[in-house]
């Protein structure tokens, strides 16, 4: 007989022992046929199953990536909103420094209104750097750090030997970072000539010594 046919006596048995259970008339090879015949279904409902849940669960899971999507663009959404604004006004704390630094010393020694207002700008900029920082954006002021190209901006090279090549000599212009993001790069002046940085010094090699004798 060919597995073609073989389905077909299966079904043909299982349904003769069905009717033959009825009279309580059911032999080995009809209870055989009744088996598989539940076996099969069983099996096909079995891997239905499998495959709803397989379903289930990678709807699951895309809901899961959508939800931290969704999360992570609303926190940077309201991480970084305040960007563009804070770039505009940059410019006022640039205004706030240029100020105090262009009134001598000695003047506001001598004059006391022109202290009192010194003093009153000296007030505004640290309270505009405070509210600043309240929204996530810091002054970057490298002046004698390493130079780091991601967040500053080097304007010009200047020859000196005492501090380790690329140090920031001089800061022309502080930067600005909001949060981990560079809002302006700090505008500075990188040294040269020197030693290389984070070189340790070298050791001259130590004489050989004895090895120890009882």
């Amino acid at each position: 007989m060919s597995d073609d046919k073989k389905p077909f006596d299966e079904t043909a048995q299982a349904t003769s022992a069905a009717a033959a259970s009825e009279t309580g008339e059911v032999g080995i090879d009809q209870l055989k046929a009744m088996i598989a015949a539940l076996q099969g279904d069983l099996e096909k409902k079995t891997a239905e199953v499998a495959a709803k849940q397989d379903q289930f669960l990678r709807a699951v899971a895309e809901t899961e990536n959508v939800r931290r999507r969704l999360e992570k663009e609303k926190e940077e959404t309201a991480k970084y909103a305040i960007t563009k604004f804070a770039k505009d006004i940059l410019t006022v704390g640039d205004n706030f420094e240029r100020a105090i630094a262009a009134v001598p010393k000695e003047a506001v020694e001598t004059d006391p209104a022109l202290k009192t207002l010194v003093e009153g700008v000296t007030l505004a900029e640290r309270d505009f750097k405070t509210a600043l920082e309240r929204h996530g954006v810091r002054v970057v002021d490298p002046a004698g750090q390493p130079f780091n190209p991601h967040h500053h901006q080097a304007v010009m090279e200047q020859e000196n030997a005492t501090v380790p090549s690329g140090t920031v000599l001089q800061v022309y212009q502080v930067g600005y970072m909001i949060d981990d993001r560079n809002l302006r790069p700090a505008m500075v002046v990188v040294s040269r000539g020197g030693p290389k940085p984070g070189k340790p010094d070298e050791v001259s090699p130590e004489e050989p010594q004895e090895p120890l004798t009882d």
